[in-house]
């Protein structure tokens, strides 16, 4: 848009009328000679006011004309702006609708977002129960499991201590009778039944004649005896037992003369032998 121009103003017109005023109050001095009347001086100060006035007021009226070309400037300048604001304010209505667009999808977004969270949180919920109740039970049927094979392992343990007892007595039976064959053949036949007892961790062990009395490992025909500190070992009567390095049941035996009959004053009644020893239940050892 273009900038308004202020009017060019003609001022000889004016220079003329001052001219001739000031020519008139010329005359009028030149005309009087030396003395002026009232009338004359108020005519010629007339003039003068006049012309000067007339020589002033084209600058005036191109100033008045300057001043509105400027005003009017500056309202084009004032009503572009308040176009370009419209157009500003058309553009922030639009971004403020597309923000409310905007937020009220995040706003959607979240929403959904948040249901998702709670329906994982509810079913990780789920899950982590249904992992805990299967743990649980895993763990029930394991133990049952364990229970059963100590159980068994008790029980075979048992059978074999049994008859590893029964092989040790039939073999005491055939050193007794003084046959070297018949003790070859049983000592051969006991041999082996401990090699495959020793396969499954099943270990006998007997204490030797004059071997010092240990009341860790051997135990007497009386339980109620109670030998003397350098009691010795005079007989074996039944074999001692370890089940993969664990004691599950000491060696019975006699103790060697004196100390024997020492051990039998000690208590007042107690049987003489036993046909059956218990299992020890020694660190968690199967009874």
């Amino acid at each position: 848009m273009s900038e308004p121009v202020a009017p060019k103003l003609s001022k000889w017109p004016f220079f003329a009328g001052d001219g001739l005023l000031l020519g008139t109050a010329y005359f009028i001095l030149y005309q009087s000679k030396f003395t002026l009347g009232h009338w004359e001086l108020c005519f010629v100060l007339l003039c003068v006011a006049g012309g000067a006035l007339l020589g002033v007021a084209p600058y005036l009226l191109e100033y008045q004309a300057l001043v509105k070309v400027t005003e009017a400037g500056a309202l084009n300048t004032v009503v572009s702006q308040l176009k370009n604001l419209e157009g500003i304010a058309n553009q922030i209505s639009g971004a403020t609708g597309k923000w409310q667009d905007a937020q009220e999808q995040a706003d959607k977004t979240a929403a959904s977002a948040r249901e998702i969270a709670e329906r994982m949180t509810g079913e990780v919920q789920a899950f982590t129960e249904f992992m805990k109740r299967a743990n649980d039970s895993e763990r029930a049927t394991l133990r049952l499991e364990v229970e059963k094979l100590r159980r068994v392992e008790s029980e075979w343990l048992q059978v074999a201590v049994r008859m590893l007892d029964h092989v040790y007595a039939l073999h005491q039976g055939a050193c007794r009778s003084g046959q070297p064959h018949l003790i070859e053949q049983v000592g051969s036949f006991q041999n082996a039944c401990r090699d495959a007892a020793r396969r499954v961790g099943v270990t006998p062990f007997t204490a030797d004649e004059g071997e010092p009395f240990d009341a860790q490992r051997h135990q007497l025909v009386d339980e109620g005896a109670k030998p003397p500190a350098d009691a010795v070992v005079g007989e074996t009567i039944a074999t001692g037992y370890t089940f993969q390095g664990r004691l599950v049941r000491p060696a019975l035996v006699r103790l060697r003369g004196d100390h024997a009959a020492i051990a039998a004053d000690a208590t007042e009644t107690g049987p003489e032998d036993q046909s059956q020893l218990p299992l020890q239940a020694e660190n968690g050892a199967p009874q």
